[in-house]
């Protein structure tokens, strides 16, 4: 692809050509916009008012580039990620394997739980957090079977439409009245170690972690083979920008209403998903009225049930090419799909029984994959740039400069906060 299409990069994109190109970006902004802000964030806010802002807006800006090379890589070479990872040697393959592996079935167990919380909010329906979630994965299940790839696209995009205008019309109601203090008088200390911890923990999903840009660079391969369309690279990253951008300000916008509604309430959080599910949602209506429960209470379910689509649909796609890449002498070429079926049931089961024995400390579980995310995050953000500047890498494909010098800024960005939260754990 990359030899083919280096000649049409000048051509102006088409409206048609944009279009046909829209798709991953958005299922990118679905996966982030979860746990990492309707938790996180809000937590972040809640907790410490308006004091981590400075650390969301960094994370969003120094992962960018990294977060970026998925879909330019697949646009530019024709193949993932993670074929790329077998290029550059199976010590970059074998790290993605290992932190995929080690993280996948804690991660959605962790996103699930959440959404069947807030699925019994919503519902009123009384069944346990377990039950929710085989119910919810389920259904994933089978949106996912029926289409696959189809079935997500326009599923997430009908999701990204009612999530946007919710959690607007919250921000502004929530700005329009100020919020529990006029002035917040002081924050509390985040150089603490319970503040330090909880700031990577912030960081390490802000807005996702940089191994889903293998996810996006296998997205960005089947939106082209569903629309029998190649984008122009400039289309793919346009796709990417819109998605990137949008999940940046909605984690902004979630951490204000965190501030603005939670600070100073008084208020601590829970552990329990099904007790901070009611917790978030009587918060909310509260401070804005109970006029506020239905729009809030959407906001939330969708925010987490596009996260849980994306991720049941993620890591089966993400395993299956493993394999291929991993096995490609002996992988079974004829059997791609069924295989992609199997692991498409078999990863939310695996991920129900971590539920089933760990129970519904979704707030532990959270906090221990997004910080283990930020710890690898250095190596992971190296390979990537490593691949997106090497020799397989088509010239018209290489990143500016500008972006390889924001790469290089968030590789130190990224290293010495890992550095700087294992001197907290050793200090402390």
């Amino acid at each position: 692809m990359g030899n083919e299409r280096s000649g049409n990069e000048s051509e102006r994109s088409t409206w048609d050509g944009i279009k046909k190109s829209l798709g991953p970006g958005l299922l990118m902004a679905a996966a982030a916009i979860g746990v990492s802000h309707l938790v996180q964030s809000t937590r972040a806010g809640a907790t410490y008012g308006f004091a981590m802002v400075w650390a969301l807006l960094l994370a969003n800006i120094f992962k960018y580039p990294f977060l970026e090379y998925g879909p330019r890589y697949a646009i530019a070479t024709g193949e993932s990620l993670i074929e790329g990872y077998k290029r550059l040697g199976n010590w970059a393959i074998w790290i993605f394997l290992v932190f995929t592996v080690g993280t996948m079935f804690i991660i959605q167990a962790a996103v699930t739980v959440v959404t069947a919380s807030l699925a019994a909010e919503l519902t009123g329906l009384a069944l346990s957090p377990l039950t929710w979630s085989a119910l919810l994965l389920a259904i994933c299940v089978v949106l996912l079977l029926s289409g696959q790839y189809s079935a997500l696209d326009g599923s997430v995009k009908f999701i990204m439409i009612i999530l946007a205008v919710s959690t607007l019309v919250a921000l502004v109601v929530a700005l329009s009245q100020g919020g529990q203090q006029e002035v917040a008088d002081y924050y509390p200390d985040i150089w603490d170690y319970a503040g330090v911890s909880f700031l990577i923990a912030l960081m390490g999903w802000m807005p996702i972690p940089i191994d889903s840009a293998a996810w996006h660079s296998l997205w960005s391969l089947e939106r082209a083979k569903q629309t029998q369309y190649r984008p122009r690279l400039k289309e793919s990253l346009l796709d990417f920008n819109i998605g990137y951008i949008g999940a940046a300000f909605l984690a902004l916008g979630f951490l204000i209403l965190g501030a603005l509604v939670m600070y100073g309430s008084g208020e601590e959080y829970a552990s329990s998903g099904a007790v901070f599910a009611n917790q978030l949602i009587s918060l909310y209506t509260s401070s804005l009225g109970e006029w506020a429960y239905l729009v809030i209470i959407i906001c939330a379910f969708t925010t987490m049930f596009s996260t849980t689509l994306t991720v049941t649909d993620a890591y089966p796609r993400v395993s299956r090419r493993m394999l291929e890449v991993m096995m490609q002498e002996t992988f079974p070429e004829k059997d791609n799909s069924r295989i992609f079926r199997i692991l498409l049931v078999s990863t939310p089961v695996v991920s129900l029984g971590v539920l089933y024995f760990l129970g519904d400390q979704f707030t532990l579980l959270i906090d221990l994959a997004t910080t283990l995310s930020f710890l690898t995050a250095p190596v992971l953000a190296y390979i990537n740039y490593r691949l997106v500047t090497g020799e397989v890498m088509p010239e018209w494909g290489k990143p500016k400069s500008w972006l390889r010098w924001l790469s290089w800024a968030g590789m130190i960005f990224l290293a010495g906060f890992a550095l700087l939260y294992l001197y907290w754990i050793i200090r402390f």
